[in-house]
């Protein structure tokens, strides 16, 4: 029985280490809080840890959802803003159609890197299909 607890507690600490962890605005590096209010005056954001990055998630006053994604030194990766399905580029919709027969895209967004680089994601079945700036398919990735 004990070996059984343990095997659970080590599964549970191994699996929420490997999703995103919340922070508060005090454990985020002063850099990476310096961009952001540079960035994003006035806006309060609610911070995440993942994966060895900083990310603030915020509404935009048009009331979509958007993150940041920040380095501890404070360059901004890339950002992401929920979108409707129905704004995702036709050729993702049609990949969708044909690839992924009967099911629902459930959530759509629009990442920008920091370079300028635009991909669009559709979540579906769990996934999050990622896509070039002109609805191409680059990959998919699990959540």
């Amino acid at each position: 029985m004990k070996k059984v607890l343990m095997y659970v507690l080590a599964i549970t600490a191994i699996s929420s280490s490997a999703s995103a962890q919340k922070l508060d605005a005090a454990q985020v590096p002063t850099a990476v809080k310096t961009a952001f209010t540079k960035q994003y005056p006035g806006v309060n954001a609610k911070w995440e840890k993942e994966k060895g990055k900083y990310e603030a998630g915020f509404k935009q006053q048009n009331g979509l959802d958007m993150s940041v994604l920040y380095e501890s030194n404070g360059t901004m990766v890339e950002s992401e803003v929920d979108i409707k399905v129905a704004d995702l580029p036709a050729k993702v919709l049609n990949y969708v159609k044909e690839y992924y027969k009967g099911k629902k895209i459930k959530e759509g967004a629009k990442i920008t890197k920091a370079d300028g680089t635009v991909n669009y994601e559709a979540e579906v079945d769990g996934k999050d299909l990622i896509f070039d700036a002109g609805g191409e398919f680059i990959k998919e990735v699990k959540d």
